[in-house]
């Protein structure tokens, strides 16, 4: 059994997302309007897939 505080969410509310990617909330929702993080709607908010992040992570350290 996997201990749930240890694991990574599914997805982040924009709020969370931020905090994880270390940028505003405003500087995120900017990166939604134009294109650079894909989101999806789950009853009505704003929701960025663990692996957009993860993705974004991996991007910053590319050579």
């Amino acid at each position: 059994m996997t201990d749930t505080l240890t694991t990574r969410p599914r997805f982040y509310f924009v709020d969370e997302a931020a905090a994880e990617l270390r940028r505003s909330p405003a500087s995120l929702r900017w990166m939604l309007h134009t294109g650079q993080i894909k989101s999806g709607k789950i009853g009505g908010r704003t929701v960025i897939a663990a692996s957009e992040i993860e993705r974004i992570i991996s991007e910053a350290f590319a050579d």
